[in-house]
């Protein structure tokens, strides 16, 4: 009788520790699961954010100086250019109208190094893509004139003088631009122009392009809101909305409206 109770005792605990190791795998496979869920939940969210939402783009150049630094890291917003206007002060960030940038002589890189930033470009960790694209200010919207420079050497918008000294990179006593120009901004297009006037290759520098230095709306990824890096220039870019309070509407056009 004892043997028997040994015996069925010895099979129900090595019953109970089978069912004990099963448990356990289960428990791992559930949580590595649930882990790998996680994960690509988390990459689904940043992918519709990335794309839908905000941006992250390094700052490649001086052109945008002093309110942009050579390798800030800025956030640009895609919800309401979608959704809103433009209005002129902005910051946007915009694809290459063709011929605005030089060609590009990067070397090509690893399949695998590609795919990794591949993955990190869907999160936003990455931004290889900077240097495909362009940062400037918007001085001209829709069917604005714009003209440089007055007898003060400012540049008037639909006929009024705006004061830029609050952003723009200028010597003592400089124009707003080097190079004069009076432009009638199209429908779906703007006129924009680096802060740093004497190193930015914006729409002055462009006027023999296919676009004429005009920049199409359709080519903005948005308006760039905040600088993230470094840590000791975070915070809200200022797009200076006041300088141009004064300027009136110019004639209804299609695309952005000006205010």
């Amino acid at each position: 009788m004892t043997t028997e109770n040994t015996v069925a005792d010895e099979a129900a605990a090595g019953s109970a520790t089978t069912r004990t190791r099963r448990s356990r795998r289960r428990g791992l496979w559930s949580f590595l699961r649930d882990v790998v869920v996680i994960i690509l939940i988390a990459i689904l969210v940043s992918f519709l954010v990335k794309t839908f939402v905000v941006r992250s783009f390094y700052i490649p150049s001086g052109s945008m100086e002093d309110t942009l630094q050579v390798s800030d890291r800025i956030l640009v917003d895609q919800i309401t250019p979608r959704f809103g206007d433009y209005e002129r002060g902005d910051i946007v960030v915009f694809r290459d109208p063709g011929g605005w940038l030089p060609p590009s002589n990067t070397p090509p890189r690893a399949p695998f190094v590609e795919a990794v930033d591949w993955v990190l470009s869907l999160v936003g960790l990455s931004a290889s893509d900077s240097d495909d694209h362009l940062v400037k200010r918007i001085i001209g919207l829709p069917g604005d004139q714009v003209v440089c420079c007055n007898a003060l050497g400012q540049i008037e918008v639909n006929g009024v003088p705006v004061d830029e000294r609050a952003y723009t990179k200028l010597g003592s006593g400089e124009p707003a631009s080097a190079i004069d120009f009076d432009v009638t901004v199209p429908a779906d297009s703007l006129w924009v122009l680096g802060d740093n006037r004497n190193r930015s290759k914006d729409s002055r520098y462009n006027t023999e392009q296919p676009g004429q230095g005009f920049v199409p709306i359709d080519n903005l990824v948005g308006r760039a809101f905040l600088v993230t890096w470094p840590l000791d220039r975070f915070g809200l870019s200022d797009f200076h909305h006041d300088v141009f309070a004064g300027v009136p509407d110019s004639a209804p056009q299609s695309g952005a409206s000006p205010r």
